[in-house]
């Protein structure tokens, strides 16, 4: 008897399997990451050349990121990027507090030595972005750190729960195009979080979180009030 060995059908299925899982990941890092503006047209054909795949990877990948939310399925063969009303919006960030703070609480209970090593270095990295231009690599130092945590917690139920509120289409969105810098409190917002875990206190770490997410919700809430403020299509966290 012959084993597999990765050619003939069985070879080329798991191939095939493979491309399409690395074209998902692929597009829905470009989502996440905001390289797509809101209520963006995805065709086809220019996804099997972003991604180098056939067109029947390009509707396998679309419709499990429909399926997700990540976009909304059209006619035609085609999909677009989601976005978000503003009260879905606000109903998302309040969810995301809730769920984020118990994953605090529970990285309190969990994280290593190395966990807080690796929240530490974020953190220095954070105040180095405070200046005018060093928006765009504090937010991915954010998603950084709010990813430390979920993987200090070992809580893969509120994982999955977090996934599924798409709040990073929601802050791409939403954030203002205008700022140049991140939030003044947010990086010691972030500090007074790893603070609490390092501590291993879930109670406090679940009110620093809360306290923090709150605080840039109330921004945005802000950002939407201010004269001038187009309600239908604002940009701000």
């Amino acid at each position: 008897m012959t084993l597999a060995t990765g050619t003939g059908p069985a070879g080329g299925t798991d191939a095939n399997a493979n491309r399409t899982v690395q074209a998902y990941n692929e597009l829905r890092a470009l989502l996440l990451s905001g390289h797509y503006e809101p209520d963006s047209r995805l065709t086809e054909s220019e996804l099997t050349a972003r991604l180098g795949v056939s067109r029947g990877t390009v509707r396998s990948v679309l419709a499990r990121l429909a399926q997700e939310g990540y976009v909304t399925a059209e006619a035609h063969r085609s999909a677009r990027t989601r976005s978000f009303s503003v009260d879905e919006a606000l109903e998302i960030l309040e969810t995301r507090e809730v769920l984020e703070a118990a994953l605090a609480a529970s990285a309190a209970r969990r994280a290593t030595e190395d966990d807080l090593a690796a929240m530490t270095a974020t953190c220095e990295r954070m105040w180095e972005c405070q200046v005018p231009g060093g928006r765009d690599e504090y937010w991915k130092l954010n998603r950084r750190f709010h990813g430390q945590i979920r993987a200090a917690a070992r809580h893969a139920t509120l994982s999955r729960f977090v996934d599924s509120l798409l709040h990073p289409l929601v802050m791409q969105q939403y954030r203002d195009a205008d700022r140049s810098h991140p939030r003044t409190d947010s990086v010691r917002e972030h500090e007074a979080v790893l603070a609490t875990i390092a501590t291993g206190n879930p109670e406090a770490a679940a009110a620093a979180m809360r306290h923090h997410l709150s605080a840039a919700r109330r921004a945005l809430q802000l950002q939407l009030a201010e004269p001038g403020g187009d309600p239908g299509r604002p940009s701000g966290r």
